[in-house]
């Protein structure tokens, strides 16, 4: 392939490599709305439409995947998440994007430079680096540029937040009094802290925060599941339809009640519990939440695999989710077998979703889902999409590829950012660019048949119809 002159790196046909590819994405991809499912934006800023002063709060305040790269690349942390000017860091950052030829950032970085900011015409490097602060600084103070402008600029009908059962949801029930926002925005109930019990004093700080956004005593273990309940119905009543669970495996010991109410009693004491202890706490309670989302119909996520906080002197220093997280090697087969089929067995099991981090267990994942899918709901079990570090191109054609041969990729729900930034929705263009390369060079060989309309219907039930019919939102693509 010829070489690509800098102005035209991130063209119409980017990622693209075939007529076939062209034409499934120009004509049936494209201009799709996105349905954002899985997002860890801040729903307060949305609410308040924040306008922000300069392109690193936008771009970098809370991007983990930049501050990785750029510590691999001998910047300090002064410049990273330490009080440098915010100028300076982004000339930090621009400095580290020649770096990273072929880690997908660079793609990222590029194809959110070009929208939906119009940077088209340059790579973003040292020497460049001030003109794009300046211009982009210049056009963030517009209204298109809010956290409402660019989600209405990228098309985005959807977002899901990730969120506590202790929130409020001010934000979200502020979002959706609004008549002239036309941008749903759900919450996602998150109860992680609630089955962490690691730390009892973190552990029951929060309890103490559920039992007042309850407006009960939290004295036992079953007024624990009372105070859960209340706030589970809280969240439906604001719209949410779906739980995430975000975990190093699943955890499926033999419990009995008995055992677990002694294990929240001990905790409650300030007691730490052994690792057969935390081991049955944390399988009833998977239980019990997972009876929680089947009784009113919502889809339970599972993001399986990470090994969290490996580096102490960065969780000193900056606390968890600052970087220093990895992917894990659990058991994660025989767990899973016993959670579902425990569910399974009564008629309990919800739609779900499973992620996993390790991209060793795709195979595995893929023909997990397949063991209870009902013959009710199509793809009620799904192997979602590539995840945080498997989120590239050879991470998203594994999944996919994997998914094609042991599953049916034609149920698929598709892609999600699992970002904290509001420029992150090229990754949709991202996924929707590689399955149409994928789709189309099958074509082109011969796997599939050559029918454009067979194989773009296809490709719009994945990148956009599954899933609007898979979490009931039920939102026009012409709305």
């Amino acid at each position: 392939m010829d070489s690509v002159p800098h102005d035209t790196f991130i063209t119409d046909d980017f990622l693209l490599e075939s007529e076939f590819a062209r034409q499934l994405f120009h004509e049936y991809a494209e201009h799709l709305p996105i349905l954002d499912y899985h997002t860890h934006l801040p729903p307060g800023e949305i609410a308040e439409n924040r306008q922000f002063d300069n392109l690193a709060q936008l771009w970098f305040a809370d991007d983990h995947y930049k501050w990785r790269a750029m510590r691999a690349c001998g910047v300090n942390e002064h410049y990273i998440t330490g009080d440098a000017p915010e100028r300076d860091k982004f000339l930090k950052w621009a400095e580290t994007v020649p770096k990273l030829l072929r880690n997908p950032i660079y793609h990222w970085t590029h194809m959110e430079l070009a929208r939906p900011l119009g940077i088209t015409d340059r790579l973003l490097n040292s020497d460049t680096a001030p003109g794009i602060w300046e211009e982009c600084n210049e056009k963030l103070s517009q209204r298109e540029f809010s956290c409402r402008g660019l989600l209405q600029q990228m098309n985005v009908r959807v977002v899901c937040t990730t969120d506590d059962p202790v929130d409020s949801l001010e934000h979200h029930q502020a979002i959706a009094a609004d008549t002239s926002f036309d941008v749903r925005v759900l919450p996602t109930w998150r109860p992680d802290k609630g089955i962490s019990v690691e730390d009892p004093l973190v552990f029951n700080v929060w309890v103490d925060r559920l039992a007042q956004a309850a407006g009960i005593e939290i004295r036992d273990f079953e007024l624990y599941l009372e105070a859960l309940r209340r706030r589970h119905d809280h969240f439906a009543s604001v719209g949410c339809c779906l739980s995430d669970h975000g975990l190093d495996r699943m955890y499926a010991e033999d419990f009995t009640l008995s055992a677990v109410r002694q294990a929240f009693s001990k905790i409650r004491s300030d007691q730490s519990l052994n690792d057969q202890e935390a081991a049955q706490f944390k399988s009833a309670m998977l239980y019990e939440l997972a009876l929680l989302d089947h009784e009113k119909g919502w889809i339970q996520q599972f993001h399986l695999g990470v090994l969290r906080s490996c580096n102490t002197r960065i969780v000193r220093l900056l606390g968890a989710d600052s970087g220093g997280d990895s992917i894990g090697d659990f058991e994660m087969a025989r767990p899973l077998v016993r959670f579902f089929d425990h569910l399974d067995q009564n008629n309990q099991l919800c739609r779900t979703i499973l992620y996993n981090l390790n991209p060793r267990d795709n195979a595995l994942f893929a023909t997990m889902v397949g063991n209870f899918q009902d013959g009710v709901t199509p793809g009620k079990m799904q192997f979602g999409s590539a995840w945080w570090f498997s989120d590239t191109i050879d991470g998203m054609t594994e999944q996919i590829e994997t998914l094609s041969n042991m599953g049916v990729l034609s149920q698929f729900v598709g892609m999600l950012t699992d970002s904290r930034s509001f420029l992150s929705f090229p990754r949709h263009d991202y996924f929707r660019r590689l399955l149409c390369n994928i789709l189309g060079h099958d074509m082109r060989r011969g796997l599939i048949p050559s029918d454009m309309d067979l194989v773009g219907q296809m490709i719009q039930d994945i990148c956009y119809f599954n899933a609007n019919r898979y979490f009931g939102f039920n939102v026009p693509v012409n709305d």
